[in-house]
């Protein structure tokens, strides 16, 4: 192997010195032709001018000796024919006409020099020739592409929004449910937006707007970069392009769309000044609330124009811009933490920038919104129904919030749909009385009804007036859900076949010690004692009958033997979302800290209802637009717990009804499982519940009208404390018994695990003092709940 680099280099000098042999044999022959041609043109013997040649009509022989041309040498050997030919080279390179090796011959030799230094794994190595040679190559064609797209994309008309249709929304049966009219905008020049509103809105989007191009190379790829590694969601474009995103393209999120923006954005760029680019973004930008544009917004927000907007509150509304719906911190109080670092990251950018003085900033106080209202023609039901309907086009991407035209099947069905809003109207709404008890007006209402066997959402109570309380009570996730959360425990610890401390196999007649604020055993985390209801000691008590009286105690030890993560795990199969706030793995878990709203969990009842299976609820029935149909996103169903652990949950919830915390259920007339909770302080009430055919869910909630934080209800409509079999189950029974009148009337099929069946308890346990909670007042030991 080391000779090899040697052997390398003498081949490489061999060559080169053919290549020097082969040239000089060329020059010497170009010598040899032109002295042949000297001879003939001097004149022979007395300086006679007739060449001697043309005389006799032979060629002259040439002068000095030719061995390759004298006719002697053929009969010489070959090696002395080399040898006199090498003698012959030798003698014309010492001649002082040889020529030297031509510049191409120098190059060869050289090129092949570096060829033999250049072996092994050094040949795959590019040299430089050839990275330059691609680089130059490589913008050549970026070159060309771009000033190909440049000439190809041109600036489109305004697209459909800018003259917008409405939306036609039906009921299942085809009747009008509501239509959502014309945009809620109105265009201002942009000298009556607040120079401070306008510095706003580019601390928040885009602070060099005024000294960069159209379009911004560097922030593109960073925000692609940033995308693709999981860095969080940034798009990189500059105002111009947003605008042009907003003004003349769709939102999808494909590569021709962003290539269009790119050369739009740079075409709009050369065409029109930086302020009448501002100007549009403004006007055509979503600030939520359906408000579209900066003047819709100001009055949204604030109930004014936007020449009246202080710089906070511009900072606010600029916040929005990032995430409208998720920002407005009275339709979802729960990102209050997110809109206010987003409020503040604004006011600081607009301190560096020099917009805004740092005692400005320190005298900042959030600017609360005012309690957002509806639209006149979204009044009571219809708001609410609408807004599902839409955040469910929009979060599965088959429609975007400001496009028209469509006309979209519900899946709601209108006798079903007044006969919710009737229960809730005659059982708790009649009720009221906000003169005699002021806590009554803090009292809001939500309901939704699924059928388990479509997953179809069939019902759905919002509140009791779009236009008068906003916020959607059915798709709020901001109140906890108490004990209604139990089942879910359950249902894991049978589908994972979970034992208890003495390694037995969890039943629904397993024993545990029902004492109020007894540790929970097997938690390597902080102590966690939860209390009962009423501090209540149940002592040995089976799980089933733990179930039908709520016992803290038992189901918080419960979540640890099965393990809090399977827990979790278990109710998002049944179909809470992942991202359900609070919904965490510790043994509170068990207790319903999560928040999810009521369509959540009427989704995971009729899992429930369904025997296990799981298949992804719908308020859509069907999407048309000009007469064709819009493909709607598959909603495949699986069987996320076994039917076995699904059905023996539904026994055990029978009870809950026939002899526990729930029943007041019994009234809908039909077979029927459920689960009363209550959440901490008395905040939130629930009765979740089912029968084979239609699985409901309703909440009563407390929210102050003025300030809209969440409120206990002790005392709400003349009662000490507000529990799920109270009112909540007053109102499942009745919509129940309505939804399902004249239909045949279907009993649990049921497949039990195997010694689930009740047995016969001995009742010294003890009687529970009213229903209890899901965390009731106390709570914990002196160890808080782990957060």
């Amino acid at each position: 192997m080391s000779d090899e680099p040697q052997q390398h280099e003498q081949r490489a000098r061999r060559s080169g010195a053919q290549d020097q042999e082969r040239g000089r044999d060329r020059g010497r022959k170009r010598n040899r032709a032109r002295r042949s041609k000297a001879a003939k043109d001097r004149p022979a013997g007395g300086g006679s001018t007739a060449h001697p040649a043309k005389k006799s009509g032979r060629r002259p022989a040439p002068e000095g000796p030719h061995p390759a041309t004298d006719h002697d040498a053929q009969d010489t050997p070959r090696e002395t024919r080399q040898e006199a030919g090498q003698e012959s080279r030798q003698e014309a390179d010492a001649r002082p006409d040889a020529r030297p090796p031509t510049r191409r011959q120098r190059r060869r030799a050289k090129a092949a020099a570096r060829r033999a230094k250049r072996h092994g794994w050094r040949r795959l190595v590019p040299t430089w020739r050839m990275v330059a040679g691609t680089f130059l190559g490589l913008v050549v064609l970026l070159v060309g592409a771009f000033f190909l797209g440049y000439f190809l994309v041109g600036i489109p008309a305004a697209k459909e929004s800018a003259t917008a249709q409405s939306n036609v929304f039906l009921y299942a049966d085809g009747s009008q449910l509501a239509r959502d009219g014309d945009i809620d905008r109105e265009n201002i020049p942009l000298r009556r937006v607040p120079r401070p509103v306008q510095h706003a809105v580019l601390a928040a989007e885009d602070r060099d707007f005024y000294s960069e191009s159209a379009v911004d190379p560097q922030a593109m790829i960073r925000g692609a970069w940033m995308t693709a590694t999981g860095k969080g969601r940034q798009s990189g474009s500059t105002i111009t392009q947003q605008y042009v995103k907003n003004y003349y393209l769709e939102q999808e999120q494909t590569l021709k769309r962003k290539v269009k923006e790119f050369f739009i954005a740079i075409k709009v760029d050369r065409e029109q000044s930086k302020d009448e680019i501002l100007q549009g973004y403004l006007n055509t930008s979503y600030f939520g609330r359906n408000a579209y544009g900066i003047q819709a917004a100001a009055q949204a927000y604030y109930g004014v124009d936007a020449k009246d907007l202080d710089p906070y509150q511009g900072a606010y509304l600029a916040a929005l811009l990032n995430a409208p719906s998720s920002y407005d911190v009275v339709a979802h109080p729960e990102n209050k933490p997110r809109a206010l670092a987003r409020w503040r990251y604004v006011l600081n950018g607009m301190v560096k920038e020099g917009w805004l003085t740092q005692a400005a900033r320190a005298r900042a106080a959030f600017p609360t919104p005012v309690d957002p209202k509806g639209r006149s023609g979204l009044s009571g039901q219809r708001g609410y129904l609408v807004e599902a309907v839409r955040e469910y086009l929009t979060r599965n991407h088959i429609i975007g919030r400001d496009q028209h035209g469509y006309r979209i099947t519900t899946t709601l069905q209108k006798p079903r749909q007044r006969a919710l809003k009737a229960a809730v109207d005659e059982q708790l709404l009649a009720k009221l009385n906000k003169k005699a008890r002021p806590v009554d007006r803090a009292v809001r209402a939500g309901g939704a009804a699924v059928d388990p066997a479509t997953g179809k959402v069939v019902a759905l109570y919002g509140g009791v007036d779009y236009t008068r309380q906003f916020v959607n009570n059915a798709t709020r996730r901001d109140y906890q859900v108490g004990s209604s959360f139990k089942p879910f425990v359950l249902a894991a610890a049978l589908q994972n076949g979970a034992r208890d401390s003495k390694g037995h196999t969890i039943t629904p007649n397993t024993v545990y010690n029902g004492d109020d604020r007894r540790p929970v055993q097997g938690w390597t985390g902080p102590r966690y004692a939860p209390g009962n209801e009423d501090h209540h000691d149940y002592g040995d008590i089976p799980l089933r009958k733990a179930t039908d009286r709520s016992v803290n105690a038992v189901y918080a030890q419960l979540a640890v033997d099965v393990g809090p993560d399977k827990v979790k795990q278990t109710a998002i199969g049944l179909g809470l979302p992942a991202g359900t706030p609070d919904l965490r793995p510790y043994p509170s878990i068990a207790l319903g800290t999560a928040t999810a709203s009521v369509l959540d969990m009427a989704q995971a009842y009729a899992t429930l209802a369904n025997h296990g299976r799981h298949g992804t609820y719908t308020v859509v029935e069907k999407v048309t637009k000009d007469g064709k149909e819009i493909k709607l996103p598959d909603r495949p169903v699986t069987q996320v717990v076994s039917r076995e652990a699904a059905d023996t949950t539904t026994d055990v919830l029978r009870g809950v009804v026939e002899g526990g915390t729930g029943t007041a259920a019994q009234a809908a007339g039909v077979p029927a499982a459920g689960k009363t909770g209550t959440a901490e302080d008395d905040m939130a009430a629930w009765f979740a519940g089912y029968t084979p055919d239609l699985a409901t869910v309703i909440a009563v909630m407390g929210q102050n009208p003025k300030t809209g934080t969440h409120t206990p209800l002790y005392g709400a409509l003349g009662q000490g404390r507000m529990n799920g079999g109270a009112y909540p189950a007053q109102i499942w029974a009745q919509f129940t018994r309505t939804a399902l009148h004249g239909r045949p009337v279907h009993d649990f099929d049921l497949s039990l695990l195997p010694d689930s069946e009740e047995k016969p308890q001995d009742e010294s346990s003890g009687e529970p003092s009213g229903e209890p909670s899901g965390e009731p007042s106390g709570g914990t030991d002196q160890t808080p709940a782990p957060q």
